[in-house]
């Protein structure tokens, strides 16, 4: 949603790179007359260690990582779109008075510490989205602010310039998956659908009403704590409890059949953070979600969708990004597009993104 700082101009067509914990993935989207059209996507894994906290603690190797993904697609030089998750990135929304654009920028940079809790904005990247009038006072409007600090975006400015990418955008995760799902999905003005991004090491959660956002908020619980909790009951190395993971073939209690409740037991600690977000939704705003759509690598883990449905009592599907984005068959086939939808999600929503978007 945001233009940080713009490193590259000119050009319209970019490239999405979704920066996960575990893997990059590049989504290239093109316009058409029939509409977007995913000409490439790709992904490639990243060793442990590489990104800790949402931020790059081996940076040679990140580029180099992902100068050999866009290379397999043929999309060097491209300028890049990418996004901030977790606790990297801080998102809040507050009421001012009715203002211009550039008396608000200057009120955010004189008076910011009031709404966000960095000490010196100076070390800190902000900007801000009009979002609409206030539905309580009509002298007010509603404000979406985002910081994150200056090192942290221009150490993943630097990467990007270093694998031979000028970083147009940065974006944040959980909006772009709105983007990607305001392209796809048809929804009310009144239909409240819960946006569910499960990642290794983060999950992400943006609840949209009429495909605009009401609440976000990310925690540190993902797809790994799943691994490390079949690790200790199985033992073997990470690699190896990931494996079973992903292909189902495990049980936490041997008398029980149910891979989906063996599930359960691993993914507790992330099911009730999600609950407890959920019912937060439900409390503040009185809105009540009818409906969670799951992204992330590790939406497809088996049974994950069921257990979230029957957790907070809605329906819960897997995200499907290509409901309206037609894909290039010459590099993606039917079998391929049917398996990374979960984990193509957010490169495709920043992918859809233009230099000079807000």
């Amino acid at each position: 949603m945001f233009n940080w700082k713009r490193l590259f101009s000119g050009s319209r067509q970019v490239i999405g790179v979704d920066v996960g914990s575990d893997s990059l993935k590049l989504a290239e989207v093109l316009d058409t007359p029939q509409g977007p059209f995913l000409n490439k996507f790709a992904q490639v894994s990243l060793p442990r260690g590489v990104i800790v906290n949402g931020e790059l603690a081996e940076p040679s190797m990140f580029a180099e990582k992902l100068a050999l993904l866009s290379s397999s697609c043929g999309c060097q030089r491209r300028p890049a779109v990418a996004a901030l998750s977790g606790n990297s990135v801080m998102v809040k929304k507050v009421n001012f008075n009715q203002m211009e654009e550039g008396e608000l920028r200057e009120l955010l940079r004189d008076e910011g510490s009031k709404y966000l809790p960095f000490e010196d904005f100076s070390e800190v990247y902000l900007d801000f989205q009009v979002l609409r009038g206030s539905d309580v006072n009509p002298n007010q409007m509603e404000v979406l602010i985002v910081a994150a600090k200056k090192d942290l975006v221009d150490g993943y400015a630097s990467a990007f310039l270093e694998a031979g990418h000028g970083l147009v955008i940065m974006d944040v995760d959980s909006y772009a998956l709105e983007t990607m799902y305001e392209e796809n999905y048809e929804f009310a003005e009144e239909d409240v659908v819960a946006l569910i991004n499960i990642g290794a090491s983060t999950t992400s959660i943006n609840v949209v009403k009429g495909g605009m956002s009401i609440f976000t908020r990310a925690f540190s619980l993902g797809g790994n704590i799943m691994t490390e909790g079949i690790q200790r009951s199985r033992g073997g190395t990470f690699e190896e409890a990931e494996r079973m993971k992903i292909a189902g073939h495990f049980k936490a209690d041997p008398e029980e059949d149910s891979i989906v409740d063996n599930l359960v037991i691993y993914a507790e600690p992330i099911l009730q953070e999600i609950e407890g977000s959920i019912d937060y939704v439900k409390f503040q705003t009185r809105e009540f979600v009818k409906e969670a759509i799951i992204s992330g690598g590790s939406a497809n883990i088996q049974g994950l969708d069921k257990a979230i449905a029957d957790r907070l009592n809605i329906e819960a599907t897997i995200v499907n990004p290509f409901k309206k984005i037609h894909y290039n068959s010459k590099f993606i086939s039917p079998e391929t597009i049917g398996k990374i939808g979960p984990a193509a999600a957010v490169g495709i929503g920043l992918a859809l993104r233009r230099v000079g978007d807000r």
